[in-house]
Protein backbone atom coordinates (compact mmCIF):
# COMPACT_ATOMS: atom_id res chain seq x y z
CA UNK A 1 0.00 0.00 0.00
CA UNK A 2 1.40 3.13 -0.86
CA UNK A 3 0.54 6.81 1.52
CA UNK A 4 1.14 9.93 0.29
CA UNK A 5 0.17 11.90 3.12
CA UNK A 6 2.81 11.87 5.20
CA UNK A 7 6.05 13.62 3.66
CA UNK A 8 9.52 11.69 2.50
CA UNK A 9 11.76 14.24 4.61
CA UNK A 10 9.08 13.59 7.86
CA UNK A 11 9.78 9.85 7.36
CA UNK A 12 13.56 10.23 6.90
CA UNK A 13 13.59 12.29 9.80
CA UNK A 14 12.01 9.59 11.74
CA UNK A 15 14.50 6.79 10.65
CA UNK A 16 17.47 9.14 11.42
CA UNK A 17 15.99 9.92 14.99
CA UNK A 18 15.28 6.34 15.67
CA UNK A 19 19.15 5.03 14.43
CA UNK A 20 20.65 8.52 16.44
CA UNK A 21 18.57 8.33 19.99
CA UNK A 22 17.41 4.50 19.51
CA UNK A 23 19.37 1.82 21.06
CA UNK A 24 21.20 -0.84 18.25
CA UNK A 25 20.31 -4.54 18.75
CA UNK A 26 21.45 -7.01 16.06
CA UNK A 27 21.81 -4.46 13.06
CA UNK A 28 18.28 -2.86 14.29
CA UNK A 29 17.84 0.27 15.93
CA UNK A 30 14.70 0.70 18.58
CA UNK A 31 13.28 3.96 19.73
CA UNK A 32 9.92 4.64 21.33
CA UNK A 33 8.69 1.42 19.86
CA UNK A 34 9.42 2.05 16.24
CA UNK A 35 12.27 -0.13 14.84
CA UNK A 36 15.00 0.69 11.94
CA UNK A 37 17.42 -1.05 9.80
CA UNK A 38 18.81 -1.24 5.98
CA UNK A 39 19.89 -2.94 3.23
CA UNK A 40 23.55 -3.93 3.26
CA UNK A 41 24.42 -0.59 0.98
CA UNK A 42 21.69 1.53 2.38
CA UNK A 43 19.94 2.15 -0.29
CA UNK A 44 17.03 0.80 1.06
CA UNK A 45 15.42 1.80 5.05
CA UNK A 46 12.57 0.80 6.63
CA UNK A 47 10.83 1.55 9.72
CA UNK A 48 8.71 -0.93 11.55
CA UNK A 49 5.79 -1.30 14.22
CA UNK A 50 4.17 -3.98 15.10
CA UNK A 51 2.64 -5.63 12.11
CA UNK A 52 3.97 -2.75 10.00
CA UNK A 53 6.54 -2.22 7.97
CA UNK A 54 7.59 0.81 6.05
CA UNK A 55 9.53 0.56 2.78
CA UNK A 56 11.70 3.72 2.09
CA UNK A 57 12.73 3.44 -1.69
CA UNK A 58 15.97 5.30 -3.06
CA UNK A 59 13.98 7.44 -5.84
CA UNK A 60 11.99 9.23 -3.09
CA UNK A 61 9.00 6.50 -2.90
CA UNK A 62 8.04 5.03 0.20
CA UNK A 63 5.60 2.10 0.76
CA UNK A 64 3.68 0.73 3.93
CA UNK A 65 3.05 -2.64 4.41
CA UNK A 66 0.64 -3.63 7.23
CA UNK A 67 -2.48 -5.93 8.75
CA UNK A 68 -4.70 -3.79 10.67
CA UNK A 69 -5.38 0.08 9.82
CA UNK A 70 -5.44 0.66 13.44
CA UNK A 71 -1.45 0.06 13.39
CA UNK A 72 -0.80 2.09 11.00
CA UNK A 73 -3.10 4.89 12.80
CA UNK A 74 -0.80 4.09 15.68
CA UNK A 75 2.45 4.65 13.68
CA UNK A 76 1.11 7.89 11.99
CA UNK A 77 0.46 8.93 15.93
CA UNK A 78 3.70 8.17 16.93
CA UNK A 79 5.29 9.66 13.22
CA UNK A 80 4.12 13.17 14.44
CA UNK A 81 4.86 13.06 18.23
CA UNK A 82 8.21 12.37 17.58
CA UNK A 83 8.27 15.19 14.36
CA UNK A 84 6.88 17.56 16.86
CA UNK A 85 9.53 16.83 20.02
CA UNK A 86 12.32 17.03 17.51
CA UNK A 87 10.86 20.94 16.36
Amino acid sequence: MKNNTVALSDLLQVFNLVTTQGSKTEGNYEYQGITAWHDFDGYTCFLGYKDLTLTLLFHGRYTFDFEQQETLDVFLSKVNKLLLVKT
